[in-house]
This record gives structure tokens, C-alpha cells and sequence, in this order.
């Protein structure tokens, strides 16, 4: 039975990319449904049930700040950011309440919604990791549909420390789930999002083509 509560999760969205790919300055201040990503994935995390949203700039920082309203948030900056994403993502779990899960979000990824947020935190167990499922196509002499784990994912208080001495380079909590995959547990959110990142420019589409929350 599932006795976590969704009231000790706090949201920690990664905000910090420069989006060079793109080349349209820092991830988080791309246009969407009136506002910014930031914006928008941080309100996600708040209405999908997290008891409190942290949210890590790092490229353009004080651009963002300027350009966006977090006051409901708590913005810290990861001076790192440039040497990749386990900088940002460590920052985040330190920022995080003391005791609290923690649901790691990426702000390049409009399809999450509150609904895939809440779905993972009522689907938590304690001690565990739970991860956001997308339908993922295996060619093993014929075409298998799984699941591939992607985020949203909630880290257990229990085990945040530990996940975050493993993140390294661009790698947030990559190194910790291959190593111990007996303890993710992966949850179905084909059917709410499908997990894709806004990286290059054919992707932009994926901020018009998404229907409100």
C-alpha cells in the first residue's frame, strides 16, 4: 500500500540549459500558451500535487528572473551549469526540503501535465524510485512496443543523497537507475504525455501542437 503522501514531494524543474541547439537563448523563456516553459512546467508541477516546486536556472540566468514570474517558487542558480546537467540536478535536490521526495521535471518537455504528475505520486512507494513510462518501439525480429523510462521520475527522501553523489557530467540520476533497476519503478503515462524534449527546431512544433492542462 502506498503510504507516501504527495504533501512531502517537492517539484525540482531543470530550467538551467542554454538551448544551443536551438539558438534561441535559454530553454526556459521559449513562448508557451501565453507565458514562458519555465512558467508553465513549474504551475504543472504545483497543480499536478507537489507540496512545493524548486526551480534551477543556470544559462541566462538573471535574464530569466527578469523575464519571468516565480515568485511562488523557490529560483536557485547552478553557476555550473555550462559542465552539464548533474550540476543543476544536485543543486535542485540540495534546494529541496529536508525529509521530502523529490519529483525531478526538465523544462524542455511540454507535454507533462498535472495529470502525469499526480498519477506519479499517488503511484509512489517509499524507498523507491518512480519514473514516467512513454511507449518506446524494440526491433528484437519484430517490432515490440515497451516502455522506456523517462521523466517526470520521483526520487525517494531515503535515497536522495545517494542519487545525487552518482549524478556526473550530463547525467542527472542516469547512473544510479542503471545501476540499481530494481528499483525504478516505471508507470504507464502513454495515454497523458509522450515524453518528447523540445531540443532542435523541428521539435518547436511541440509548443503549439499541446492542448491546454
Amino acid at each position: 500500500m502506498n503510504v507516501t503522501s504527495p504533501s512531502s514531494t517537492t517539484g525540482v524543474l531543470l530550467a538551467g540549459g542554454a538551448g544551443t541547439r536551438l539558438g534561441l537563448g535559454p530553454k526556459a523563456l521559449l513562448p508557451y500558451r501565453g507565458h514562458t516553459l519555465v512558467e508553465v512546467l513549474a504551475k504543472t508541477l504545483l497543480d499536478g500535487g507537489c507540496h512545493d516546486v524548486v526551480v534551477v536556472l543556470g544559462a541566462g540566468a538573471e535574464e530569466v528572473r527578469r523575464a519571468t514570474d516565480l515568485e511562488k517558487y523557490l529560483v536557485v542558480d547552478n553557476p555550473e551549469w555550462a559542465s552539464g546537467m548533474a550540476g543543476s540536478f544536485r543543486t535542485g535536490l540540495a534546494a529541496a526540503a529536508d525529509g521530502h521526495n523529490v519529483l525531478v521535471a526538465l523544462v524542455d518537455q511540454p507535454g507533462v501535465t498535472p495529470a502525469v504528475v499526480a498519477r506519479l505520486l499517488a503511484a509512489h512507494l517509499p524507498g523507491r524510485v518512480t519514473a514516467a513510462g512513454y511507449p518506446d518501439t524494440v526491433y528484437d525480429g519484430s517490432s515490440t512496443i515497451k516502455l522506456r523510462r523517462g521523466h517526470p521520475l520521483i526520487i525517494d527522501a531515503a535515497l536522495r543523497a545517494e542519487v545525487a553523489e552518482s549524478a556526473a557530467g550530463d547525467a542527472g540520476a542516469r547512473r544510479f537507475l542503471k545501476a540499481h533497476p530494481g528499483l525504478v519503478d516505471v508507470v504507464d503515462c502513454s495515454d497523458l504525455a509522450d515524453g518528447a524534449d523540445v531540443d532542435t527546431k523541428d521539435q518547436l512544433r511541440l509548443l503549439s501542437d499541446q492542448p491546454p492542462n
